[in-house]
């Protein structure tokens, strides 16, 4: 069986690198965020340091809402912030529409800012305009949501060019709508027209800085859309090129930090970045590996996904996520050591669904099962039969999931057999890296091959059809 890896167990890799330099850029505690006079922009690039969570419980169990904080905590850190306490609020009637929590919850929440010295709260869930400027009136510090604490780990994460437009894109198109300002009372658009709007006391210098801010950003929102497409180009050519040449693609889906890179680093020895953190993978990356009939086949790691991931994450990164959706086959990796394997599932194939790509085969892969209860092992055997169990650290399982993937490639179309000349061994050796071969006899004309070939190929090998 043939499979990339690397020549030296030790050997440094890229992956090590990337770690070094992100440990290296961690955020720096006890710096000043409070508000001050500074441009929107700058002002929702977070700068988190001390934070108390607070989420709201309007269905589900204890547990789910428990484990969503803790999710939210776990986010929070990954941002390179500190928790220092976390209330949650049962709600049977939704969120409060001003405050996100009621009104006696708000008051508790400033007591906890005020008793932990917090200088930012994090709400578990999206918050509308009016929501946020409510809380952070009343609570005299910044306020951030799920999505902006989301955007901004994508923000330090993001390295290509590519991954870093996606970004900057979902997270201006976030802002818009939450631009802070004084609205119409201080808008001098209307000029000198003595009818309408105009008049007596709206003739004045022009816009506002808010207006001015939110020109601007539609200005860039649109030239990153122009990039953006133009890269999509790019990746589209790729794409198609490994169709032209019947490359099958494995993608590799799931949670985030479910151990999607340290898969592919154990299947084709990529070496690249592995951190015990959410959203440590980006920008996705794509290996060659061999089955052990000689059949080449790509897989690519893909962003990792999330309970409520932004909407504006996701369109900004459908390009990307399409990898997924033209795959042949999809390496759904689940945690197996959360304590709610099944609604990581929920949330990735939800996401999945978004971008068409819940029609490609999925192979369910269970990750982590050095770290998992026993017990939990046993109920995800009773609740998914034929899942795969696998530990991508100790290498327990990696086996049988590269047996599964060659099974659930797709087969080449055409079978045929042909006498090809020994000079053409160019010929043999991509039928052997694209095809299948069935059986191989060397007789005086040249090599005969019973083989499974993609329809190009096929159409090559006529000339020699016996």
């Amino acid at each position: 069986m043939n499979v990339f890896v690397s020549d030296l167990e030790e050997e440094t890799t890229t992956g090590d690198y990337d770690l070094e330099e992100r440990n290296a850029l961690r955020r720096v505690a006890g710096l000043s965020t409070e508000l001050q006079d500074i441009t929107e922009v700058e002002y929702r690039q977070l700068r988190l340091e001390r934070v108390v969570l607070v989420g709201v419980w309007t269905a589900g169990t204890v547990a789910d809402a428990d484990n969503s904080l803790a999710e939210l905590a776990q986010l929070a850190e990954t941002a390179g912030s500190q928790v220092l306490e976390g209330l949650v609020q049962r709600r049977r009637t939704g969120v409060d529409p001003a405050t996100f929590i009621g009104r006696g919850k708000v008051d508790e929440l400033r007591d906890a800012v005020v008793s932990t010295g917090a200088d930012t709260v994090i709400c578990d869930g999206e918050l509308s305009p009016s929501q946020l400027r409510n809380l952070e009136e009343r609570l005299n510090v910044k306020v951030v949501d799920r999505t902006a604490l989301i955007l901004d780990i994508f923000a330090q994460h993001a390295k290509s060019k590519e991954g870093k437009a996606q970004v900057e894109l979902a997270q201006l198109q976030y802002l818009v709508p939450r631009l802070r300002g004084w609205g119409k009372t201080l808008s001098r658009q209307a000029g000198g027209s003595a009818s309408g709007a105009g008049g007596v006391g709206l003739r004045g210098p022009g816009e506002t800085k808010l207006e001015i801010d939110r020109r601007r950003i539609n200005t860039r929102i649109a030239k990153l859309r122009r990039e953006i497409k133009a890269m999509r180009v790019i990746r589209d050519t790729k794409r198609a090129s490994r169709s032209r040449n019947a490359v099958p693609a494995v993608a590799i889906a799931g949670y985030t930090n479910a151990g999607k890179s340290s898969l592919l680093n154990n299947l084709t020895g990529a070496g690249v970045l592995v951190e015990n953190a959410l959203f440590a993978t980006l920008d996705p990356t794509t290996r060659r590996a061999r089955a052990s009939d000689g059949r080449e086949y790509t897989l690519s790691d893909t962003v990792g996904f999330v309970r409520h991931l932004p909407h504006q994450i996701v369109e900004a990164f459908r390009s990307t996520l399409e990898e997924v959706a033209a795959a042949d086959l999809v390496l759904h990796v689940v945690d197996g050591s959360h304590p709610d394997p099944a609604e990581q599932v929920r949330a990735v194939r939800e996401v999945l669904a978004d971008v068409d790509a819940d029609r490609v085969p999925e192979l369910l892969v269970v990750n982590k099962i050095d770290a998992a209860d026993p017990e939990q092992i046993l109920l995800i055997k009773r609740d998914w039969p034929g899942v795969l169990f696998v530990s991508a650290r100790t290498g327990e399982g990696i086996p049988e999931l590269r047996a599964a993937i060659e099974e659930r490639l797709p087969r080449p179309a055409v079978e045929l057999t042909a006498v090809v000349p020994y000079d053409r061994g160019d010929l043999v050796a991509r039928l052997h890296r694209l095809g299948e071969v069935l059986s191989t006899e060397h007789t005086e004309g040249g090599t005969k091959l019973h083989v499974r070939a993609p329809e190009g190929l096929a159409a090559e090998l006529e000339p020699y059809k016996v």
